[in-house]
């Protein structure tokens, strides 16, 4: 088998020799060059599998390098080397393209990690896992597709947007499914759902006797996420004080455990989502300007599913064909009258609504087919068929609309499994603790069973 070949772009001679030393001890062949234009020389005579690049050179910037290679070498990954504490060029190389990052001193289990990962890249962005499809022949969602694909073969952090239901950590699980890291792990976190006394332990870990009921040492977020990707879910729900802890994580790349003396390195790809708009919160000192910045490197907004009418019979189809399974039953078919009452329909709530909808709905009918009485859906808020104020379909804010939504099928989950929490939780698709922090924050209590 051929050795894989690095081409190292750096002034210094002995980064170098340290770089060339440690690539070649990992079986790799090497080439070196110590500016723009030598690189380009090692280029036109021959292939790469990865290029390590400065960001400063004598005759010119990294980024011109990354570009030149993005253009005529697309499916070589390019990571960039900074001057120690200089985010701003690490961001700048990474929205253009780069693979990845690493600042000088330069630490050798951290390059080490970074080249195992630039080089098991598949040669191309694959097909999304057939378990986590991403339906839809829309052109909105075409295009989600497609940025997902050229995603997938970086590790800059990637800010998903979206409204509520729109399938944010679909997306990012599709990332993380076609990247280098697809066999690490991938670790949800809803941020939203951890009480703020417990953040910093939940994130970092601790250590045995760091505090009462720490009887011995215990893994974060970060460390069970090492080499794979970190989902941060409704990351706007982060307190300040933990926004600061986060920033740090994710520059330094190391983080110390509660109790602990010392740092130690992780290798995680941070992918971030909420369906608040954070540029606000910024403008509001709501969310840390600085913190904003590193998450959204790259932004993917997910479409609202009534700007994709022309796929709710097909997703509508897939998630009926989902249910039957679970249930061992036939496929309970949509009339046409249901099929037209959906395609007109706004879904204030999306694709997490219309799965409600739909599992209501099957019970509803008995196994028969389903029709529009069995939907139960709310009077359409538009007659225009798409744009959507800001306001929800009852006249009042968007953000308090989609509260009561969520109030309904809470309640709805409840009322189905005798108040049962787990069940609920099971049926509502998210996990114990989350139904829990949602039924605090919406005010629901035992006093709501009937």
């Amino acid at each position: 088998m051929t050795a894989r070949r690095v081409l190292i772009v750096d002034d210094e001679a002995d980064i170098r020799d340290l770089l060339e030393m440690t690539l070649m001890r990992m079986g790799l062949e090497t080439a070196t060059a110590g500016d723009l234009k030598e690189a380009y020389q090692r280029l036109e005579k021959g292939q790469y599998d990865l290029c390590l690049s400065d960001m400063q050179l004598p005759d010119g910037l990294g980024l011109e390098l990354l570009t030149h290679i993005g253009k005529s070498y697309p499916g070589t990954p390019v990571a960039v080397i900074t001057a120690h504490g200089s985010a701003e060029n690490a961001v700048a190389a990474l929205k253009a393209g780069a693979f990845d990052y690493v600042s000088k001193p330069v630490g050798l289990e951290q390059l080490r990690a970074l080249v195992k990962s630039a080089l098991s890249l598949p040669d191309q962005a694959g097909e999304p896992p057939r378990d986590l499809p991403l339906l839809g022949a829309s052109a909105p969602l075409a295009q989600v597709r497609e940025l997902i694909g050229k995603l997938a073969r970086t590790q800059a952090p990637v800010y998903v947007s979206g409204e509520s239901g729109s399938g944010k950590e679909l997306a990012a699980r599709l990332i993380h499914g076609q990247g280098a890291r697809r066999e690490r792990p991938f670790v949800p976190v809803n941020c939203g759902a951890i009480p703020e006394t417990l953040m910093e332990s939940e994130f970092f870990g601790y250590k045995k006797g760091a505090f009462t009921g720490a009887e011995q040492d215990r893994d974060g977020f970060f460390q069970a996420a090492n080499g794979g990707t970190l989902f941060l879910d409704e990351v706007a729900d982060l307190p300040l004080a933990m926004q600061v802890k986060l920033l740090r994580a994710i520059q330094e790349k190391r983080v110390r455990k509660v109790g602990a003396t010392q740092e130690d390195p992780v290798d995680v790809r941070i992918i971030s989502a909420t369906h608040q708009d954070l540029s606000r919160l910024v403008e509001a000192a709501r969310f840390r300007q600085d913190l904003f910045y590193r998450l959204n490197v790259i932004e993917l907004k997910m479409p609202a599913l009534r700007e994709c009418r022309e796929d709710i019979a097909l997703i509508a189809g897939s998630i009926l064909a989902r249910l039957a399974r679970q249930a061992g039953t036939p496929v309970a078919p949509l009339s046409a009258a249901a099929l037209e009452e959906l395609a007109a329909y706004d879904f204030p709530g999306n694709i997490r609504e219309l799965e409600n909808i739909l599992e209501r709905a099957t019970a509803l009918s008995a196994g028969g087919e389903i029709g529009p009485e069995d939907l139960r859906l709310k009077p359409a808020a538009a007659e225009d068929g798409g744009a959507r104020p800001a306001e929800g379909a009852l006249g009042v804010p968007l953000p308090e609309y989609l509260d009561r939504v969520e109030r309904e099928a809470i309640l709805e989950a409840l009322a189905r499994t005798n108040f049962n929490r787990t069940a609920a939780a099971k049926l509502l698709g998210i996990t114990f603790r989350t139904l829990r922090y949602r039924m605090q924050r919406l005010a629901i209590t035992d006093e709501h069973r009937h």
